[in-house]
């Protein structure tokens, strides 16, 4: 797949492959709290689109901004990075 610059690409980790060409991956990002200057963990699950249903629970991936698939979906699967074991 092309990765242009312009789109944004986000790493996670694929928590559940149950539906057909879709998988859902879990992002986490810190974030400073503005009053007692400490890092708090966010995260936030996003539909992926996953056209060959290769990936499985556990694997990381990296997924860019897409036109909308569906009434959810708004990502691609660009790549695997690591498979689970």
């Amino acid at each position: 797949m092309n990765n242009s610059s312009s789109k944004r690409s986000i790493q996670g980790m694929v928590v559940s492959d149950k539906m057909d060409k879709t998988v859902v991956v879990l992002t986490e990002r810190l974030v400073k709290h503005p009053k007692f200057h400490k890092y708090i963990k966010r995260h936030v699950k996003y539909k992926a689109h996953d056209r060959d249903n290769r990936c499985g629970i556990g694997d990381k991936v990296v997924i860019i901004e897409s036109r909308p698939l569906s009434k959810e979906k708004r990502w691609k699967v660009c790549e695997i990075l690591e498979k689970a074991k």
